[in-house]
């Protein structure tokens, strides 16, 4: 069965790698989680205490201390595995400052477009249908509720063992709201995406119609 690209961008915590995790189990496709690529970066800086405006230190351990993989629902970062440590507060709070960056954002593109040469990616993120996956056959702009999708993030956490307030995630999503919008500018819908407002669906709901999206387009 031929097999297609899908870019799924929107607002932080709209459920975008959830909902994609899903489908790409469902469909047997590559699932790439471009948030965690970039959390990773953030994690970096926190450990080796860098700063998030030092450019020369933050290529150097991008060129050298970036080995990145995802398996099975797992971020590993050089070896370690780091999916819970890249969601402490320390990581949420630097993430804003990284993502802007020229740098770090040129390095992140190169990897995640070389993943995506072959077809059968699901790829969710902010630019993912406007710079990464260009060619994508399928592109949706996800989007929900400010609260909706603090509630939601808030209680991902609960259930990874992470302990974040509610006010403290929804401050966060509020402050990557405006990061992506208006300070990165890297959040994009591109003309040609389906917009999918998630607040009043449940997530089966969501996912069953992105699977017939897939299916119209295949």
């Amino acid at each position: 069965m031929k097999k297609i690209n899908i870019a799924i961008d929107g607002l932080a915590g709209s459920g975008k790698s959830s909902v994609a995790k899903v489908i790409a189990k469902k469909l047997g496709y590559t699932y790439i989680d471009t948030g965690s690529m970039y959390r990773c970066v953030a994690y970096l800086l926190v450990v080796n205490k860098i700063s998030p405006s030092d450019d020369k230190k933050i290529q150097d351990i991008l060129d050298s201390n970036y080995d990145y993989s995802y398996i099975n629902e797992e971020v590993f970062l050089n070896g370690e595995n780091v999916t819970v440590k890249i969601r402490t507060k320390e990581v949420n709070e630097m993430l804003p400052k990284i993502v802007p960056n020229p740098i770090v954002r040129s390095v992140m593109v190169q990897k995640q477009q070389e993943m995506g040469k072959k077809r059968g990616v699901i790829m969710d993120g902010r630019d993912i249908a406007s710079v990464v996956l260009k060619d994508a056959e399928l592109k949706i702009y996800q989007v929900a509720d400010l609260n909706v999708r603090a509630d939601r993030r808030y209680k991902e956490n609960l259930e990874k063992g992470i302990t974040t307030s509610y006010e403290e995630v929804l401050k966060n999503l509020e402050h990557r709201d405006y990061v992506d919008t208006y300070v990165s500018k890297a959040l994009v819908k591109v003309e040609d995406a389906i917009v999918l407002d998630t607040t009043n669906m449940s997530f089966d709901e969501v996912v069953n119609y992105i699977l017939k999206l897939v299916e119209e387009r295949v």
